[in-house]
């Protein structure tokens, strides 16, 4: 079976640069995909994007040595197995508060008797190989977002859950549920920051990934240097946006419009 390369490459220490997709055309996920990151995940909860975008876009990533993943909109099964069916090579999953949430997100990414994930990986075992069902519970990525009160009160219940690769932190809704505006990037004196430092010693306590999602390069880096796995940078919507506002004031002059701190 194909190995997933960022999974490996997190085993062996590297960090994973993430690109994020929203906008639900294969054209610009091809221009997305060729760019050096080394995966790219297909936003299906926030983005712009249902399972009818994702296949094509899923296809155009698979041209290119860059892994594809998903964010599934809930902690649905369904959704979850059509996604790894389709050819994602992992899921982020929204909303996991607890350990019973954490074992039926993981559960629906494997095959019995690790899991309850139906066969019937149709394009998985295009993208994957013909020995796909053998080895994907391994080489499936699984990372459970930490967003939300319930979840920052039972993380390492969460984290021991077995099969569970790591954890995601959104920092928007994170900073939501402890009282504070939603963003990116959070400064070291809100209390958003501090709970993103803290779920990041719990799952190095519980020797699983974790991942971030930044609004720049410069604070993944930072957040790099703290010791997180995996990083995710903007969005290809945000990309366009900044690149199309660099443009037009170096010519026309600086802009008023302020540029969304969120998605």
């Amino acid at each position: 079976m194909r190995i997933n390369k960022i999974k490996k490459m997190m085993k062996e220490g590297k960090p994973v640069v993430n690109g994020w997709l929203q906008i639900p055309s294969t054209v610009s996920t091809e221009a997305m995909a060729h760019q050096g990151w080394d995966s790219l995940t297909i936003d299906m909860q926030h983005g712009l994007v249902d399972y009818s975008n994702a296949l094509p876009m899923l296809q155009t990533i698979s041209s290119t040595d860059v892994t594809p993943l998903a964010r599934v909109n809930w902690n649905e099964p369904g959704q979850i197995m059509k996604i790894l069916d389709a050819g994602s090579y992992g899921v982020i999953c929204p909303m996991v508060s607890n350990k019973k949430d954490a074992e039926n997100f993981v559960q629906a990414c494997m095959y019995p008797p690790n899991g309850y994930r139906s066969f019937g990986p149709v394009r998985g075992l295009i993208y994957g190989g013909s020995d796909y069902a053998k080895h994907a519970d391994n080489e499936m990525l699984k990372l459970a977002m930490i967003e939300t009160k319930e979840a920052l009160e039972k993380l390492d219940e969460i984290m021991s859950v077995k099969g569970l690769d790591g954890i995601y932190i959104g920092p928007a809704d994170l900073s939501l549920s402890i009282g504070e505006q939603p963003g990116f990037d959070k400064p070291e004196n809100s209390k958003a920051y501090s709970e993103i430092l803290r779920i990041l010693e719990h799952a190095k306590k519980n020797n699983i990934f974790a991942g971030i999602h930044n609004g720049t390069p410069e604070y993944a880096n930072k957040m790099i240097e703290k010791g997180f796995n995996f990083v995710t940078v903007g969005s290809d919507q945000r990309s366009i946006g900044a690149g199309a506002k660099n443009i037009v004031e170096k010519i026309k002059g600086s802009s008023n419009k302020e540029e969304s701190k969120t998605y």
